[in-house]
Order: C-alpha cells, then structure tokens, then sequence
C-alpha cells in the first residue's frame, strides 16, 4: 500500500488482475477506478505532482 506524498491524495493501491486503480483523497476518501493500465499507476508514483497527473490522466477517463 504506497503512501504519497500529496496534498490531494495519501495512499494508492493497485491490483493488477482486476485492473483497478484505488486512490485515497484527503477530503473524500477511497475512489476506486477500473479499466487502468499499470503504465498510468507507475505513472502517477513518479509524478511530481500526483494531483496534476490525476487530473490529467485518470480523472474522467476511467470508470
């Protein structure tokens, strides 16, 4: 269970059978998204900003 360092989010999990994408908010809790490529989770542990590329490239696209 990756913590991160974000003021948006603190912990990410993410299960690579079920393709699903678990992002815990600071202000509203766990969001679950489906359907994600392992690439956009790898992407969005290295971002500098975890909420830019959150709204950038899972925010909106993913169910």
């Amino acid at each position: 269970m990756p913590l991160v360092n974000s003021s948006a989010m603190y912990r990410v999990e993410y299960d690579d059978s079920a393709r699903r994408l678990d992002i815990w908010f600071s202000e509203s809790g766990l969001y679950s998204y489906y359907g994600v490529p392992i690439s956009v989770y790898n992407g969005l542990l290295s971002a500098t900003s975890k909420g830019q590329y959150y709204n950038s490239h899972i925010r909106d696209q993913y169910g």
